[in-house]
This record gives structure tokens, C-alpha cells and sequence, in this order.
């Protein structure tokens, strides 16, 4: 897959409101190790108050949480889906969120963008942050 420009992607005001309406958050490709961006990005918004759902295939827990191998795995309403995997698997992870009804943002973090899972995220009545940081736009705005 080339790199994308994110031809669709919320703006500050949306990102705003995506954040006052979040308080459970799945975070794709969770790593164990705190020298990692995911890491450091879960640790924060588990800080900030929201309840967050680490989504890893090798570990059980993850920042004192249970993690999760799949996002289908996770019993409870997931409002906001943080992805920190390649464009290429974005497509599996929306239709995965897609198939689960109940998410309200899909979320790729800084440098991942795909506009075909964007698309299908959107018509599908879900909001898009493409290539943000969850923290970063968080501290921005709150």
C-alpha cells in the first residue's frame, strides 16, 4: 500500500466533541513495553479517565487491564477504536467494528491512513480521525 494523504477526517470542533462523548476506548496494537508510543498513549488516556481496552495477541495484562486478542473479544460498548497498526489491516479492524454495531470513532494514530476503511467507517454511521494522536489532540484540547 502507498502512503495516503487522509482525504476524510474530522476536524478540531468534531475531535473535541468525539473526546466529550468517549469514555471507553479499544487500543489496537497495545504494546506491553512503556518505551512504545501505544503504550505511553493507553497510560495517558487511562490517566485522563477512560476506560481503556488493550488489544494485543501476546500478553494478559497490559497496564493493570486485561487485554484483549481481538476486538471482537471485548464484552462491553466500545466507543472509540484507537488503532496502532499498519493501513493495511485497517480495513479487517473497521469491518470487525463494523460487524460489532456498538463504536462510535475509529481512530488512526499519527502517520496511518486509509481512506477505503475511512469510507466504509463512514457510511457505516461512525465518526473518522485519520493520522492524529490521541494524546496529543487530548492535551490540545482539554
Amino acid at each position: 500500500m502507498q502512503c495516503e494523504f487522509a482525504t476524510i477526517n474530522s476536524n478540531k470542533e468534531e475531535i473535541k466533541s468525539i473526546f466529550e462523548n468517549t469514555q471507553t476506548i479499544a487500543i489496537i496494537g497495545c504494546s506491553p513495553d512503556p518505551t512504545k508510543a501505544s503504550n505511553k498513549v493507553a497510560k495517558y488516556l487511562k490517566d485522563a479517565g477512560f476506560k481503556i481496552f488493550p488489544v494485543y495477541p501476546k500478553e494478559d495484562e497490559i497496564l493493570g487491564e486485561k487485554v484483549y486478542k481481538h476486538l471482537s473479544d471485548i464484552p462491553e460498548k466500545i466507543d472509540m477504536v484507537d488503532i496502532f497498526r499498519k493501513p493495511e489491516v485497517i480495513d479487517k479492524i473497521v469491518d470487525e467494528a463494523i460487524k460489532r454495531g456498538d463504536i462510535d470513532t475509529i481512530w488512526t494514530q499519527l502517520g496511518l491512513v486509509n481512506n477505503d476503511a475511512a469510507k466504509k467507517a463512514i457510511d457505516a454511521g461512525m465518526k473518522v480521525v485519520q493520522n492524529n494522536c490521541t494524546k496529543m489532540e487530548h492535551e490540545a484540547l482539554f
